[in-house]
């Protein structure tokens, strides 16, 4: 899953895909899930996924009666659009692994903790800044790893796809990741709250 994904990530990902693809029996063939983190993108994005040669699926194409089990299997469509808003815990219940949007260009990346929390391990880009103290604890922690290239990340993401005891460890290091970091508004407010009824 490239989740959250921004401008330029999106293209180099459906490029390191087809490479990746090429090289792969089709037997072994997992999915890839693009979720944008712009809504105003969808159809572009759609359209670079075709304009690619590969086959689309949108989940907007899908009611919500569908949303427990969307038809997700392999041969039904090379990419996944997740075209959707407020459908991030549903897209990270669908992903064994995902790679964080906005870190792969100069834009800081996105909230890694949602990724985290739903127990999805992450691969990040070089920039992170938005968001550099939760990247460096989540590196520490297991829940994920930097890698210096989009290319790199879907390879090594792949990779963790073979190895199912190494995919376990990160995802429970992710959920514990989520779980130690929960509770932070209500520890910063309760001395303010103190004070104020003072």
């Amino acid at each position: 899953m490239l989740a959250v994904s921004r401008e330029g990530e999106e293209a180099a990902m459906l490029a390191a895909w087809k490479a990746a693809q090429a090289a792969r029996a089709p037997a072994g063939s997992p999915l890839l899930l693009i979720v944008p983190r712009h809504p105003q993108r969808f159809d572009e994005i759609a359209a670079m996924v075709t304009d690619a040669g590969l086959t689309l699926a949108r989940r907007s194409a899908f009611g919500t009666s569908d949303i427990a089990t969307p038809p997700l299997s392999a041969g039904v469509a090379d990419v996944w659009l997740g075209d959707s808003m407020r459908e991030m815990a549903l897209y990270y219940g669908l992903a064994d692994v995902a790679l964080l949007g906005g870190s792969f260009e100069k834009l800081g990346g996105q909230n890694l903790i949602e990724t985290a929390a739903c127990g999805v391990p992450l691969f990040m880009g070089p920039h992170t800044f938005n968001f550099a103290e939760a990247a460096e604890l989540s590196l520490q922690a297991g829940a994920a790893r930097r890698v210096a290239t989009l290319t790199e990340g879907l390879s090594q993401a792949l990779a963790l796809l073979t190895q199912p005891h190494e995919r376990r460890e990160m995802a429970d290091a992710a959920t514990a990741f989520a779980a130690a970091h929960r509770g932070a508004a209500q520890r910063m407010a309760a001395p303010i709250l103190k004070l104020a009824a003072a």
